[in-house]
C-alpha cells in the first residue's frame, strides 16, 4: 500500500561534515492529532547508529534539526518505548532524504513479539502519516528496502493516541547489587568495577584519567528498567550516557545527560536491558570517573524471563548400561520410523558412558543416536549401529534425516553397516572394524558426509555414487563410483580423477566440529569445539573447545513459540531444540555473537505465512547445528539469512559455522521460498548441508514447490565443505562473493522442467548447479558433480553443469557431469569445455582442472 502522505519539500542545505545526505527540512505539517506525540521524549533505541551524533534518541526528542540515522544496509529498525501500553492511532515519519522505501510500522506489548501495523511499499520519502490501530508499549519501524545507498534517516518518528494511564510500578530495591560488574579501566586494584554495586558508600569504582570510560553491571536477565542512581565521588562524569544491552555486545541509550555536577542524581528511564552501562564521554575534573554507588531500579512488563536449562522433553531418550529393554526402545522407535519419509515423528537417543552388550540400534527417518561422553569412546557400543534399506526394496538412494555421533562401536561381525543418502551425518565415530556404506545386496546408494571419525578396518563405499570425508582416519577405502572426495583424511586414497573417483586434500583449509552435549558428571554440558585450520585426523580426545552449561540455554519444546523463542535469544540465551517441529509465525532473530543453535533428533522448523526462518546477524561465532528447515506453503523470502546484505566484517578470527542444517522445499507437503539460504556474512563455513528442493513426495510440482535458489552466497572468504544442493527451479548454488572455496559438491538438476523453454536464460538452456558470478576474480573447488535426470522432458541438453568466469584466480579442479540413464544430457561440463554426454549408459563426462 502507499501511505497518506504530507510531502516536503527540504531547504537543499547539504552539511559538509556528515557521512550520509542531509538536508534540513522546514517545519512538518502538523499532523492531523494535535497532542503532544506519546513518543517525544521516550526512550528509543535502534539496530544500528551512524553515528554518536545520530542516535536513536534523536529521532523522538522533538527537535527537527536532530535525528537518528543507520548503518547502511537493509533490515534496520528504530524502535521507542512509550512506557506504558497505549491505543496506538498514528504514526509519522518524517523522513530526511535517506528514506526508507518499503518499510514496516510494528507494534509489540513486550519488545520481542511484534505485530504490524502497516506496511508501506514504494514510499518516496518526505513525511509519511499512516493511520494505524493497535495496542502496545513498544512501537518501531522496521526497513525493508532502502531508497539510498545510505542507511534509513528519520528527523522525528511520532506516535500518537492514547494510554490507559498506568505505569509500571519501579521497585525500590536495588536490582543491581552484587552484580558482575565490569569497566573500562580501574585506577587501581582499590576502586574495582564491583565497589560501585556492593551497597556500601565508602567504597568506589575509579577509572584512569582519560575519555571515554565506561563502568557495567550484568543484571543476570533482561530486566525492564525504570531508574538509574547515581553518587558520584568528587570526580565526576560531566557529560555521559545511560545505557542498555540485552547481549552485552549492541547497546541502545536510555538517557543522555551532559552539563552534569556530580553529587547524587536519579534518572528516570523507560526500556529493557540485561546490562546497564554509564558511559561517561566527558569528565567534570582532571581526574578519572569515580562512582560510589550505581543503583538499577526495575519495573515490571507483566512478562516473565525465560528460564534456561530444564528436561530435555518427551522425544529424548535417555539409557545407561543398566536401562531396562534397551533395546526393545530402540526397535519400538524404529519400527515408527524406518519408512516415515515424511511423517512428523522426531527421536533422539543419548547414552551415558558405558559399555553397551549385544545391541543393534537400527536408525530410521527423523532419528538421531549420539553418546553422551566427552569422547567416543566413553560410550561403547559391541554391537552395530545400522542403517539399511529394507523399508524401500534394497534401494538406499531416500535414506535421508538421521545421524549418529559420538560413540565407538565394535561391530558384531566385523563391519558395521551404514547405507544412507544425503543429510545422514556420522560425525564423531569410532568404528572399531570396517564399514560398508552400500546396502545389503549392494542396491543403489547416494550418500554421504562422515567427519571427525576413526574407522580402523576398511570403508567400502560399494554403490555409493558420492561420498565426502572430513578431518577423519581410514584403515583404508576400497573403490566408489563416480565422486569421492577427501580432506584432512589419514589413510585416505591418493587422487586419481582422471580414471577413478577419488580427489584427496592432504587438509581442511578450516574447520570446526559440530557443538555436542555430553555429560559432566550429572550436569548436562554443550561442547563447542575450537576453529581448526589445516587439520588433517580426528579433533579428540584432545578436544580443544569450551563448555557451556546447559542453563545458558533454553531448551525448547515442542509447543514453544517464535516469541518466546526470540525472549530468550534477547535475554542472551543459547537454543537447544529437543526433538520436534516447530511453526514459526515470525523469523527468528540471532543477533549475540557466539550464539549456539542446536538441534536434536533433526529438529524441525516451520515458517508460517511467509516468514523466513531464521535470520543471523553479521557477528562472530555464532553456531548453527542439527536442525531441518522446511519452507512452509506461503512463499518466504529467504529461509535461512546468515549476515546482512552489504555486510563487510572480517570473521576470520571466529567465524559462523553452519554444520547438519538441511533445507527442505516440498516433500512433506506445498513449500515455496525465493531463497533457500543466502551467507551475507565473510567467512562463514557451511560444513555438510543438504539443501533440496523436493522432487518426490507430497506437494511436488514445477511451480507447487517453486524455489528459485539453493545456496546464493555474497560473503567474501565463504568455504563450504560438504556441499548437497538439488533440484532448484534456477540456479541451485550461486556464488558472488570473493576468494569462496568449495571442497565437495553433489547436485541433481530439477527432475520436473518441464521443457527447455522453462530453463532457458540469457541463450542459455539449462541454469548452471554451480554458478560464479562473473564478478568475482578468486574461487577454488575440488571433486565437484552435478547429474541430469529431466524426466519431464528427456530431450532438454543442459548448456553445462558449472559456469565460472575466467581468470588466473579461478580454480576448478575435478568436476564432472552425467545424464542419469539418458534423461535429458549435457554438452559441457564447465562452460564451454567438457566432452557432452551421450546415450543412456551413464557415464561421467569430467575436466579435471579448469581452466
Amino acid at each position: 500500500m502507499r501511505p497518506r502522505r504530507n510531502r516536503l519539500r527540504p531547504l537543499g542545505v547539504a552539511l559538509a561534515a556528515t557521512a550520509a545526505l542531509i538536508t534540513l527540512p522546514l517545519a512538518p505539517t502538523p499532523a492531523a492529532a494535535a497532542e503532544t506525540p506519546l513518543s517525544q521524549g521516550k526512550s528509543a533505541t535502534a539496530s544500528s547508529e551512524e553515528n554518536y551524533g545520530t542516535g536513536a534518541a534523536g529521532a523522538v526528542d522533538g527537535d527537527m534539526g536532530t535525528r537518528w540515522s543507520s548503518a547502511a544496509t537493509d533490515d534496520q529498525w528504530l524502535q521507542v518505548d512509550l512506557g506504558a501500553t497505549a491505543s496506538v492511532t498514528q504514526v509519522v515519519l518524517n523522513w530526511e532524504t535517506a528514506y526508507g522505501k518499503d518499510y514496516k510500522v510494528q507494534i509489540s506489548k513486550d519488545g520481542t513479539g511484534w505485530t504490524d501495523l502497516k506496511s508501506v511499499t514504494g514510499g518516496d520519502g518526505g513525511v509519511d502519516t499512516l493511520d494505524v490501530s493497535g495496542q502496545g508499549r513498544y512501537v518501531r519501524m522496521l526497513g525493508v528496502h532502502r531508497a539510498t545507498s545510505y542507511g534509513y534517516s528519520l528527523w522525528e518518528f511520532q506516535v500518537f493516541g492514547s494510554t490507559s494511564g498506568t505505569q509500571p510500578a519501579c521497585g525500590t530495591a536495588n536490582a543491581a547489587q552484587g552484580r558482575p560488574a565490569s569497566a573500562s579501566s580501574t585506577e587501581n586494584a582499590g576502586t574495582p568495577a564491583s565497589a560501585a554495586f556492593d551497597g556500601s558508600t565508602s567504597t568506589r569504582w575509579s577509572s584512569q584519567p582519560a575519555d571515554p570510560q565506561w563502568l557495567q553491571v550484568d543484571l543476570g536477565s533482561v530486566q525492564d528498567l525504570c531508574k538509574v542512581d547515581l553518587n558520584w565521588e568528587a570526580a565526576y562524569g560531566k557529560d555521559f550516557q545511560i545505557r542498555t544491552s540485552t547481549d552485552g555486545q549492541n547497546w541502545s541509550t536510555l538517557k543522555s545527560v551532559t552539563g552534569a555536577t556530580g553529587g547524587t542524581a536519579s534518572y528516570d528511564v523507560s526500556g529493557s536491558g540485561r546490562y546497564v552501562r554509564i558511559n561517561g564521554t566527558a569528565r567534570g575534573t582532571g581526574y578519572g570517573y569515580s562512582l560510589w554507588e550505581v543503583a538499577v531500579h526495575t519495573g515490571s512488563t507483566g512478562v516473565p524471563p525465560v528460564q534456561g536449562g530444564g528436561d530435555l522433553g518427551p522425544n529424548v531418550i535417555v539409557v545407561d548400561p543398566s536401562t531396562p529393554n534397551v533395546q526393545q526402545k530402540f526397535d519400538d522407535v524404529f519400527a515408527r520410523q524406518e519408512s516415515a519419509q515424511f511423517g512428523t515423528g522426531r527421536y533422539q537417543f543419548l547414552l551415558k558412558p558405558g559399555t553397551y552388550n549385544g545391541i543393534n540400534a537400527q536408525v530410521g527417518f527423523y532419528t538421531s543416536i549420539s553418546g553422551l561422553g566427552l569422547n567416543p569412546d566413553d560410550t561403547q557400543i559391541n554391537g552395530d549401529v545400522t542403517v539399511d534399506a529394507g523399508w524401500f526394496n534394497g534401494n538406499a538412494t531416500q535414506n535421508f534425516w538421521r545421524s549418529a555421533e559420538n560413540l565407538a562401536i565394535r561391530p558384531s561381525n566385523g563391519t558395521d553397516r551404514w547405507a544412507v543418502a544425503q543429510a545422514a551425518p556420522f560425525r564423531r565415530i569410532h568404528v572399531q572394524g570396517g564399514l560398508n556404506l552400500a546396502p545389503n545386496g549392494y542396491g543403489w546408494a547416494s550418500g554421504g558426509y562422515i567427519a571427525d571419525s576413526k574407522i580402523d578396518g576398511t570403508v567400502g563405499p560399494y554403490s555409493q555414487q558420492q561420498w565426502y570425508t572430513r578431518d577423519s582416519s581410514v584403515g583404508g577405502w576400497t573403490n566408489g563410483v563416480w565422486n569421492m572426495t577427501f580432506s584432512g583424511v589419514q589413510g585416505a586414497p591418493a587422487t586419481n580423477f582422471d580414471s577413478g573417483p577419488y580427489t584427496t586434500l592432504d587438509t581442511t583449509p578450516v574447520s570446526r566440529e559440530k557443538p555436542f552435549l555430553y555429560l559432566d558428571g550429572s550436569a548436562y554440558k554443550v561442547f563447542v569445539p575450537a576453529k581448526r585450520t589445516n587439520a588433517r585426523g580426528v579433533s579428540w580426545p584432545a578436544n580443544a573447545g569450551t563448555s557451556l552449561s546447559l542453563d545458558q540455554f533454553y531448551v525448547v519444546k515442542p509447543g514453544a513459540t517464535a516469541t518466546t523463542i526470540n525472549a530468550a535469544l534477547a535475554q542472551g540465551l543459547n537454543l537447544l531444540f529437543t526433538p520436534g517441529v516447530y511453526h514459526l509465525d515470525r523469523t527468528i532473530d540471532v543477533t549475540r555473537a557466539g550464539t549456539v543453535v542446536l538441534g536434536l533428533g533433526l529438529a524441525t522448523l516451520v515458517p508460517d505465512n511467509g516468514v523466513d526462518a531464521m535470520h543471523v546477524a553479521d557477528v562472530d561465532g555464532v553456531k548453527l547445528a542439527g536442525f531441518l528447515i522446511d519452507a512452509g506453503q506461503v512463499n518466504s523470502d529467504t529461509l535461512l539469512r546468515i549476515g546482512t546484505p552489504g555486510a563487510g566484517a572480517d570473521h576470520s578470527a571466529d567465524p559462523t559455522t553452519m554444520q547438519d542444517v538441511f533445507i527442505r522445499v516440498g516433500g512433506a507437503g506445498p513449500g515455496l521460498a525465493t531463497n533457500s539460504v543466502v551467507v551475507d556474512s565473510n567467512n562463514v563455513v557451511i560444513d555438510h548441508t543438504w539443501i533440496w528442493r523436493a522432487d518426490h513426495g507430497s506437494g511436488v510440482g514445477w511451480d507447487t514447490n517453486r524455489a528459485d535458489y539453493g545456496l546464493r552466497v555474497n560473503g567474501n572468504d565463504v568455504l563450504a565443505t560438504g556441499l548437497f544442493v538439488e533440484h532448484f527451479n534456477k540456479y541451485d548454488v550461486y556464488w558472488s562473493g570473493e576468494r569462496g572455496r568449495t571442497v565437495f559438491f553433489q547436485n541433481e538438476k530439477a527432475y520436473d522442467a518441464p521443457n527447455a523453454a522453462a530453463v532457458t536464460h540469457d541463450g542459455i538452456t539449462g541454469y548452471a548447479a554451480y554458478k560464479v558470478a562473473d564478478s568475482v576474480t578468486t574461487h577454488e573447488a575440488w571433486g565437484l558433480g552435478s547429474y541430469c535426470n529431466y524426466t519431464a522432458d528427456p530431450s532438454i541438453v543442459q548448456q553445462h553443469g558449472f559456469q565460472v568466469p575466467t581468470g588466473s584466480g579461478i580454480e576448478m579442479h575435478d568436476l564432472q557431469v552425467i545424464s542419469l540413464g539418458g534423461m535429458g544430457q549435457y554438452a559441457h561440463v564447465v562452460n564451454s569445455t567438457g566432452a557432452p554426454t551421450s546415450g543412456t549408459s551413464t557415464v561421467p563426462s569430467k575436466v579435471t582442472s579448469f581452466p
